[in-house]
């Protein structure tokens, strides 16, 4: 089935036509970035509406107190999208379905969220992308925060939930700071969402490899952080304890870099971190400052000392950057403590690619030095259902003192991959002295959990969904 992309536009057509575009509509809005994109055009002066199958909280908590007009996806047909200049269609629309046919041919002009950002909103800003395989979240928060402290009005799209604030805003400070992930942008746009945000500077927290639903081999990665670097004008802070954040640094010379990984100089050094925070130092024009902040883990350490390294380069006063550290807080689902359920305190993360979990694992060991840690994990996206990381996720768990192996029947869309053999992961763990278990249905995980759970354990759940509904059953209610 062929494809129409006639009435498809790219970001210079957008900003050329800025003014025919009063109405917009948001195709599959509940999406974090979708609705985050939604809320930014609207503050930008624009009227918005959107549809989509199913709402979830807490996006679409948040779009009802926008004003948004939020419609049912069955209600919308072609000669509905006419009453709109301009249509935004989420990645979640598949290429060879009915709603790509259907909005190809009513007529109105479309595009993907990460252009239109790019084109209306982020162009005349100072643009710091965060981007890597892991920690984009956290850090934009935190580097958010951070100019926040330091008397900016900046602008900002978090890539997920963060108590008390919108998970986005237009901002009145030269600086925008922008989660960029290398997920594609639109089934008519296959390519790195980052490429498109008008980025003039960039953290990069990490390298590897991830997505195999979209991408083949690192080096297909590799070539979507090389086209953003072809266009970046500024700084260009990046993690040196990655092989391919080297070999792009190899054939981008000239770019401005500074790296902070664990072997280089400029940090973070003398590092300690546990359950009253972390301390660091990180040299800058030849001084070693010393840091204080409340947040645990060695990958935040990592975080906070690329975005301090940004802003000093910037022209930020040490010691309002050293201060500004002191007190951050977490998006939701990373590291946040749910309660207690049974005496055990609960954790929620996302972590699901197996760097992320060791590091979160690590985190939580520092912070609760004297309780075992009863790990449940869903391996829920394509590529951690996939049998690409089977190796590597036994490594991953083998921190924990019991791991339930939350076991979703969705086949990976993966091509040329098996799925992920959770029977032999939990066997592998038990044969290196690790408790494990699989868990095929909410039932079964909450009667591995009731035994699991007491004063002397922490529960760690890591799932980027619901892990097999837990969070959206009688579980939280439970929990104290």
């Amino acid at each position: 089935m062929e494809i129409n992309l006639s009435n498809a536009l790219g970001g210079e057509d957008i900003a050329k036509r800025r003014d025919e575009f009063k109405k917009i509509f948001f195709y599959r809005m509940c999406g974090t970035g979708m609705g985050a994109s939604a809320c930014l055009l609207k503050e930008a002066g624009f009227h918005i509406e959107g549809a989509d199958a199913a709402y979830f909280p807490p996006m679409s908590d948040y779009l009802k107190t926008t004003g948004i007009a939020c419609h049912d996806l069955k209600d919308v047909d072609a000669e509905f999208l006419k009453n709109y200049d301009l249509i935004v269609v989420g990645n979640s629309v598949p290429r060879l379905s009915e709603h790509a046919r259907m909005i190809e041919n009513c007529g109105v002009p479309f595009t993907s969220f990460p252009t239109i950002l790019g084109s209306l909103v982020l162009k005349e800003r100072q643009v710091i992308g965060l981007a890597g395989t892991h920690g984009k979240t956290t850090t934009t928060y935190f580097l958010t925060q951070l100019l926040e402290k330091l008397g900016e009005d900046c602008g900002y799209l978090i890539g997920g939930i963060v108590n008390g604030r919108a998970p986005a805003k237009i901002g009145t400070s030269k600086y925008f700071t922008i989660e960029s992930d290398e997920y594609d942008s639109a089934y008519f746009q296959k390519y790195a969402k980052f490429r498109q945000y008008e980025l003039d500077h960039m953290i990069l927290t990490s390298l590897e490899f991830d997505h195999a639903d979209i991408y083949s081999s690192i080096e297909d990665i590799e070539k979507e952080f090389q086209e953003s670097f072809n266009k970046l004008s500024g700084k260009l802070i990046a993690n040196d304890a990655y092989p391919s954040i080297h070999k792009l640094k190899g054939v981008n010379p000239k770019l401005n870099w500074t790296m902070y990984g664990d072997d280089s100089v400029e940090g973070p050094n003398n590092a300690v971190t546990g359950k009253d925070g972390s301390q660091f130092t990180l040299l800058f024009n030849g001084d070693q400052l010393q840091f204080s902040t409340n947040i645990v883990g060695k990958h935040n350490i990592l975080n906070i000392s690329a975005c301090a390294l940004f802003l000093l380069k910037e022209g930020f006063r040490p010691a309002s950057v050293v201060e500004a550290v002191r007190e951050l807080s977490l998006v939701k689902r990373r590291q946040e403590v749910r309660g207690t359920y049974n005496g055990s305190v609960v954790i929620d993360d996302f972590a699901h690619h197996p760097r992320a979990i060791t590091l979160t694992v690590e985190a939580i060991q520092a912070a609760y030095p004297e309780k075992n840690i009863v790990t449940v994990f869903e391996p829920i996206s394509a590529t951690a259902r996939s049998s690409i990381f089977q190796k590597e996720f036994t490594q991953s768990l083998m921190s924990s003192n019991k791991v339930i192996l939350a076991t979703n029947p969705l086949k990976t869309t993966v091509e040329n991959s098996d799925n992920l053999d959770c029977d032999l992961l939990a066997q592998e763990l038990m044969d290196k002295g690790i408790q494990a278990c699989c868990a095929r249905n909410l039932e079964d995980l909450r009667e591995q959990i009731n035994l699991w759970t007491s004063e002397e354990n922490v529960l760690l759940v890591l799932s980027n969904r619901t892990c097999l509904g837990l969070w959206e059953s009688d579980f939280v209610s439970e929990i104290v």
